[in-house]
């Protein structure tokens, strides 16, 4: 059986099936972010709601996932990652379930919200798992390579199988096939992942960072998400979003005073750490605001079909497999992430100024697929590195949490980037229209348009050219240290590290 700490775990032929069980259960939560996008005009037509309404399919799902990661990380510290990874499985898989056999609107969008409910918990123990049993740098860093290129391609191939499902099956098929990937993550975890008992030092659940941060992480999100269907000016926005900083900034405040801190100033203290949080963030906001004008691009300019969409994403996912694995495997173990993640984030820079070279008559072939591939690898350096910086070094007993802060960045970050650059789309289209003069044709539309989408790809240059900087100041120069960081002159406590077993400060 597989251990949650011990290093023994490296000898055992069974972890690259565990890898393979915490794979299946990471790709069907990332692949629910986008497999609905695709899938909602057919359930809209199905259940008769209004495209106003057509939102609250989506943000049900990410206001419940991204408030309480944390809380769901902390649960897994304090249950134990194989108790809270299979409830999360069957949650998820049972919610699914129920939002595919909705009869209207209000039963779809609760299911939806419960499946973030319950992604809150699978995720971070998912993750805890992984940083738990792959313990040797090498083989860490295979597994870790693996698990990027799912976080971060998981979302094109879900645009893929939603297309292909919504063509061939029915729309409810985009949940029900949750049941699938659900039932064989189960099975294996029941197989192969041992409950141990409890640690020595068992954390408490800090009750006010709770309440502060999930309610925080609420009211931010939900403002983006506002902010994307009305306007940076209603109250429903800017009161969402000040309470929601509030909120953060007494969770902070809280946290250096707490006796059982949900979130230990002692993980974001660790320079790779915060370095890794803020990089997952940075790319996250690109990325997802990426897929969302990249699809509207290959359907609506170019006439793709659904499934044609999606396979036209294909080659951002076999980049991005790239990408995270020779990062992982060949950079990482030699020159840690200092120089990787800043380097990824410039290469997605450039493939950004070269998607906003793209016009009226731009095809597939000349402008797109290049600069595609190019963002795929970038994506891959980055978000794999940070995952795997994110969870390194960090004591047994915070594995948890500390996974699923790496998750709440990649979560605000899409929560934040989308709502962002989809208002300023929006406000280029409309001001390209304005400017001209002239009675909207078709013709021009197509060029305000266009307009619109150079306009956001140039911002999303410049979101990652000043992350790159940002992030190389950031990030400590070398590869990621087994033992030993400035806490030790101060005289911190030490504890079993989940990487090498050696002391660590904590």
């Amino acid at each position: 059986m597989v251990s949650e700490s011990s290093p023994s775990v490296q000898s055992d032929p069974r972890r690259w099936l565990i890898l393979s069980v915490i794979g299946i259960a990471q790709l069907m939560v990332v692949l629910d972010t986008t497999v609905m996008n695709i899938a909602l005009p057919s359930a809209q037509h199905a259940l008769h709601f209004s495209t106003a309404d057509r939102q609250w399919v989506v943000t049900a799902y990410t206001l419940s996932f991204g408030s309480l990661l944390l809380l769901g990380g902390r649960l897994a510290d304090l249950l134990g990652r194989k108790s809270t990874f299979l409830v999360g499985l069957l949650g998820f898989a049972g919610v699914s379930a129920v939002g595919g056999a909705s009869v209207n609107f209000a039963m779809l969008v609760t299911a939806r919200a419960c499946q973030g409910v319950f992604g809150a918990l699978l995720v971070p123990s998912a993750l805890a798992l992984l940083t738990t049993t792959f313990t040797d740098p090498r083989e860490r860093g295979k597994a870790f390579g693996i698990y990027g290129a799912i976080a971060a391609g998981g979302g094109a191939v879900g645009l893929l199988l939603g297309g292909a499902l919504t063509e061939y099956l029915s729309w409810r098929w985009a949940l029900y096939i949750n049941l699938a990937f659900a039932g064989a993550a189960f099975i294996g975890g029941l197989l192969l992942l041992k409950r141990l008992p409890p640690p020595g030092v068992k954390p408490k659940l800090d009750g006010p960072g709770v309440l502060a941060v999930s309610g925080g992480l609420f009211c931010i999100v939900y403002a983006f998400s506002n902010a994307a269907t009305h306007n940076w000016h209603t109250p429903s926005t800017y009161g969402f979003l000040i309470t929601g900083v509030v909120l953060l900034a007494l969770f902070a405040f809280w946290q250096s005073k707490a006796a059982s801190p949900l979130l230990p100033p002692r993980i974001v203290a660790d320079r790779n750490r915060s370095g890794a949080y803020f990089s997952i963030l940075v790319a996250s906001c690109g990325m997802f605001a990426m897929f969302l004008f990249l699809t509207y691009i290959l359907q609506q300019s170019l006439d793709y079909t659904p499934v044609v969409t999606g396979l036209a994403f294909l080659p951002f996912t076999g980049a991005i497999a790239l990408g995270s694995n020779v990062s992982n495997i060949v950079l990482m173990p030699r020159i840690g992430p200092k120089p990787i993640a800043p380097t990824g984030l410039v290469i997605a820079t450039g493939s950004m100024i070269w998607f906003s070279q793209f016009g009226v008559h731009t095809g597939y072939a000349r402008g797109i697929v290049g600069p595609l591939i190019m963002f795929g690898v970038g994506m891959g350096m980055v978000i794999a590195t940070s995952i795997n910086s994110g969870t390194y070094g960090v004591a047994p007993r915070d594995a948890g949490v500390s996974s699923a802060t790496v998750t709440v960045g990649q979560q605000l970050g899409a929560s934040i980037g989308t709502s962002l650059l989809n208002t300023i789309f929006a406000s280029a289209v409309a001001s390209y229209l304005i400017a001209s003069h002239a009675r909207p044709t078709a013709a021009l539309t197509a060029l305000a348009l266009t307009h619109g989408y150079d306009t956001a790809f140039t911002w999303i240059a410049g979101l990652f050219a000043a992350g790159a900087v940002v992030s190389a100041l950031l990030f400590r120069a070398g590869p990621l240290r087994r033992q030993g960081d400035s806490s030790i002159a101060a005289g911190a406590a030490t504890e079993p590290s989940v990487h090498t077993g050696l002391t660590q400060p904590v």
